[in-house]
């Protein structure tokens, strides 16, 4: 059976430290790397097509006396693939430049060790899953992403962490009162209060967080290398910010959160599903489980 492997063309000139980074997150023999290596810039023009690259890199250093134009030429030619640049310390100002000329990102070298190479990666692999699958991947109505693409998603930044040590923290969020709105509201009410709840939980998470919705009234966001000490925090900041909206909510009345969060380490042998799985678990518990009273003996909160 042939597995599918991540396919990487790279411009790179010596040494070769883009490349060493590369082929330690992927080591072989069971490597998951397609990695194409070229040393001039006509090289990896003639080389797109026939590679198929799912990212390329671009090192500055190959690109004359213009590196920005040399930039606008490789994004020209592979629009659709995200393009990294890679750059001396003393090209940083024209590296910062490329973000407005094509590129997604940039790595200085010297400083391109797995980690942050693996935090560069995960941008372009979500943004080649969100372009060639958008409609598949998000929530219309929000322009969250759907549960298909929050596992997807989730599923990759697991393994991502397996390898590097890193840590998750999901957290599920359930409109309680949404059978109630939508009786007194109708739909208008609840397309308003999943709105609401969506720019909420947007708002209590970083820009490399993954937030979705799940269902109708259910909701999650995936905190990436987050402490276990945050899962407590996020809770108490989606609590917080949902009692200053409340004050203000009219004529909808306010919204009732039921909020659940989990904790996930490298040496945590649940796969994506059954980490997401246990934490809507504790979602679904009695309301009893659920007691603002008792934060300590829950991982679980109704805010209200």
């Amino acid at each position: 059976m042939n597995v599918k492997k991540f396919r990487v063309l790279l411009a790179e000139s010596a040494p070769e430290e883009a490349e060493a980074s590369l082929r330690a997150i992927y080591p072989p023999p069971d490597s998951k790397l397609e990695l194409t290596v070229v040393s001039t810039i006509p090289t990896l023009l003639a080389t797109i097509d026939l590679a198929a690259p799912e990212t390329i890199f671009l090192d500055l250093s190959l690109c004359g006396a213009d590196p920005m134009d040399t930039v606008r030429r490789v994004h020209r030619a592979a629009p659709g693939i995200p393009l990294i640049v890679i750059a001396d310390t003393n090209q940083k100002d024209f590296a910062t430049r490329s973000i407005t000329e094509g590129a997604i990102d940039y790595l200085l070298k010297g400083f391109m060790d797995p980690r942050t190479l693996e935090r560069v990666l995960r941008a372009a692999l979500e943004r080649n899953t969100l372009e060639g699958l958008a409609d598949l991947l998000r929530d219309q109505p929000t322009g969250l992403y759907n549960r298909e693409g929050f596992v997807t998603l989730g599923a990759r930044s697991m393994d991502t962490a397996t390898r590097s040590g890193g840590t998750l923290v999901i957290l599920c969020a359930l409109v309680e009162n949404y059978p109630e709105i939508h009786a007194g509201s109708g739909s208008i009410g609840c397309e308003q209060a999943v709105r609401e709840t969506a720019d909420l939980l947007a708002g209590c998470f970083r820009r490399n967080d993954y937030v979705a919705r799940l269902g109708d009234a259910q909701f999650a966001a995936l905190a990436i290398d987050a402490a276990e000490p945050s899962a407590n925090i996020l809770r108490q900041r989606v609590a917080s910010r949902l009692a200053v909206q409340n004050h203000s909510r009219q004529p909808w009345g306010p919204l009732q959160l039921r909020l659940s969060v989990g904790y996930w380490g490298a040496n945590d042998n649940r796969t994506f599903p059954e980490f997401l799985d246990a934490v809507e678990l504790e979602l679904r518990q009695p309301e009893a489980v659920l007691s603002i009273a008792a934060p300590q003996q829950a991982n679980t909160v109704a805010s209200r």
